[in-house]
């Protein structure tokens, strides 16, 4: 990113990036603390989607399996693991992936919040018809003639 870059300009790189990985969420965060805090709300954009989230290094769906392990670590982040996991499903990881991230975190963080992760993603997949997990449609692309 431009260290010549504006305010307004890293705002707007946040939101195009966000609304292409997730957009239903961008303007409910703004939102959401606009009575609160517009500087934190303006932050998680411009930053973190304008200059972390849209560099080039990582593709979005590996940068969401990271967040995944990170919020499932840091435990008591359920609100943004509900935002990751619909993200996750956004850019491309299917609902067995996310659910081996997050058995996969329990050796490193411990089952009582790799559960509680879990419990999150159930919901998630609930609420978009994704349940029960490994009885989904095979995706045909993924199969080999």
């Amino acid at each position: 990113m431009s260290e010549s870059t504006t305010r307004e300009e890293r705002f707007a790189r946040g939101l195009e990036m966000l609304g292409s990985v997730n957009p239903e969420v961008g303007q409910l965060v703004v939102d959401s603390l606009a009575d609160i805090s517009p500087e934190m709300g303006h932050q998680v954009i411009a930053w973190g989607f304008g200059e972390i989230y849209s560099r080039p290094q990582l593709a979005p769906r590996d940068r969401q399996l990271v967040t995944l392990g990170m919020l499932t670590a840091l435990g008591g982040c359920e609100t943004q693991l509900e935002v990751h996991i619909n993200t996750a499903l956004n850019v491309g990881l299917t609902p067995e992936q996310i659910v081996e991230a997050l058995l996969q975190s329990a050796g490193y963080c411990g089952f009582p919040r790799a559960l509680n992760a879990t419990a999150v993603a159930k919901k998630v997949f609930g609420e978009r018809g994704l349940l029960p997990v490994g009885q989904q449609p095979a995706d045909p692309s993924a199969t080999s003639a």
